[in-house]
């Protein structure tokens, strides 16, 4: 009897400790801050949606995907300018970017401090030919103000049919000057790796000095950089100048391929940090296929995101002399999670850090040697670059573009030279 009591009263202090561990946790629940109750606020959301729906004006033209889409538009644009929600022809234009062709002016913007920013104008295409230059701002387009807009809807604006015309006007911050374009769309193909010519020979010149300049990062381009560095190696190739200015940047396995055929095996490359981790970039190349051969590597205002990694990377192991301007300091990670209906989220997911710990979003990398191109030099060497030159261009226009120095290419010709006579007078043992 004494012990059917004991048991009972275990069973009624049990039951009494699980009453009251209920009671707390629902109360905990109830007070949980508002504006964080994920069930209430999806409760909010779909309240909203259906008075939307069913009591605008409108409303019966308006599709749910719609509502959604914008809903998802706005609340990704309020993280930050790099991420984006992609309805599915957005996602397969992105695709189409890193493939190497689609039809469009050649303008690669981002939205910086609420501005359609440009941050490189590609090669031989509509926006280069027409003196758009990095930093260059967009603010309309067919005549609408496209300042605070979503990115991905700008350049949607921008894209179209090659042979079709845009009207966008541009402003430049440094000097306040704004002019109004009609350009003309065209296929854009990207060649990702050229020669100093703008097509694929890599020449030497007579000091044995070889110039490779990476357009951006797709999908092939360490191994067209392999191609190249190779037929360069078959010529004797003494010192390299790699040209990283106006390239946007692209795919992050790209530029670790990039940096490992410059580093020995093992070398930290990059690492991403990120919300929930750290991932770091090793090299796993087979280690320096340029042994003993000084690299210089341009950048300028127009180099972000990938061409940043390399930069930064190969001036902290004091593989390479950086020569030219600040880069642009996009140095963040954005993934591109799919969705079920064909749409995607590109989302921020982690920031870029150098061998040394520097942060690259925001601040760049800053070259060892600065020398300064103005807007005027910028804009002819461009035009120099182009297919057909200065060819077409009015008589005044094309002197100055015949007759023009790239004197960050220069400088570090004149470098590299100078290198390769000291060491020829001071040969290290082998």
């Amino acid at each position: 009897m004494k012990r059917r009591l004991l048991f009972g009263l275990v069973i009624l202090a049990l039951l009494l400790n699980l009453a009251v561990g209920a009671k707390i946790y629902l109360s905990a629940a109830k007070s949980a801050p508002a504006e964080d109750n994920q069930q209430a606020n999806l409760e909010l959301f779909n309240d909203a949606l259906q008075k939307i729906r069913h009591e605008y004006v409108d409303g019966k033209d308006l599709t749910y995907q719609q509502l959604v889409y914008a809903a998802l538009k706005g609340a990704v644009a309020k993280l930050d300018p790099h991420s984006e929600f992609l309805d599915a022809d957005s996602f397969q234009q992105l695709q189409d970017d890193t493939e190497g062709q689609f039809g469009g002016l050649g303008l690669v913007v981002v939205l910086r401090e609420g501005h359609i920013t440009v941050v490189t104008p590609m090669d031989d295409t509509p926006g280069s030919r027409a003196g758009i230059m990095s930093g260059d701002r967009i603010i309309q387009v067919m005549g609408k103000n496209v300042d605070g807009q979503p990115l991905a809807d700008v350049v949607k604006l921008l894209r179209g049919a090659p042979g079709s015309s845009v009207t966008l006007t541009v402003e430049r911050p440094a000097t306040g000057e704004k002019k109004t374009l009609t350009l003309q769309r065209a296929v854009i193909q990207m060649e990702m790796v050229k020669d100093i010519h703008g097509k694929r020979e890599f020449p030497l010149d007579a000091d044995k000095i070889g110039y490779v300049r990476i357009t951006q990062f797709g999908d092939k381009t360490a191994d067209d950089l392999e191609d190249a560095l190779a037929k360069l190696k078959r010529q004797g190739m003494k010192g390299l100048i790699l040209d990283l200015r106006w390239n946007p940047g692209g795919l992050l396995e790209q530029a670790v391929a990039v940096c490992e055929k410059f580093l020995p095996r093992g070398q930290l490359i990059v690492s991403t940090e990120g919300r929930r981790n750290v991932e770091k970039y090793f090299s796993r190349g087979g280690g320096d296929e340029l042994p003993a051969v000084p690299v210089i590597v341009l950048v300028n205002l127009g180099s972000a995101s990938a061409a940043e990694i390399v930069t930064g990377c190969l001036q902290d192991l004091h593989r390479a002399v950086i020569l030219g301007e600040k880069t642009f300091g996009k140095g963040s990670v954005q993934t591109i999670f799919p969705l079920d209906d064909g749409s995607a989220l590109k989302l921020t997911v982690a920031k870029y850090y150098t061998p040394s710990h520097k942060v690259i979003h925001q601040h760049g990398i800053t070259p060892d040697i600065f020398v300064p191109l103005t807007d005027a030099e910028e804009a002819a060497l461009l035009l120099k670059r182009s297919p057909d030159g200065a060819g077409g261009l009015p008589s005044g226009l094309k002197t100055r573009v015949d007759n023009f120095h790239d004197e960050q290419f220069e400088r570090a010709a004149d470098l590299l030279k100078g290198l390769l006579a000291y060491g020829a007078m001071h040969p290290v043992a082998q």
